[in-house]
């Protein structure tokens, strides 16, 4: 595998964080200027904020979340030259579970559809770990 072909899916999850984030704070900024809020009321994290840029700043918390795992694996299999065909697949699909999570999260909120969603990518994750570790302890290639 090549390393772009590797790291694209891992790009596409920073893309997803970097959109989202970059909206929160513009939702925030508008939030601060139209007087919905007040900053003594959100400058030690207070969840005093608008209802729609709570949905968007709990989506940006998730992306900082279970990701994490997923950028720290995607680094140790290019670096033990462990990401092949079947990890480009499951990162592929940890990352479209997770933007189909985040898609729900900013507009319908559906708990079940989230929920569902969000299980599929962590499961997806734990099994690559699994393989990854297993191929590691083993000397698997």
């Amino acid at each position: 595998m090549s390393i772009p072909m590797i790291l694209a899916p891992l790009f596409v999850q920073v893309l997803l964080t970097f959109v989202i984030g970059f909206w929160l704070a513009s939702l925030g900024t508008s939030a601060l200027r139209r007087g919905e809020v007040e900053p003594a009321d959100i400058s030690l994290r207070q969840l005093n904020w608008p209802t729609r840029t709570m949905q968007v700043r709990n989506s940006y918390q998730n992306q900082l979340e279970v990701p994490l795992l997923f950028y720290v694996l995607t680094i140790l299999a290019v670096i033990t030259r462990h990401a092949d065909l079947l990890f480009v697949i499951m990162a592929w699909i940890f990352v479209l579970s997770r933007l189909v999570h985040a898609y729900i999260h900013v507009s319908s909120n559906n708990l079940s559809q989230r929920g569902l969603w969000f299980g599929i990518g962590v499961f997806t994750l734990a099994l690559m770990w699994l393989i990854f570790i297993v191929r590691i302890l083993l000397g698997l290639p």
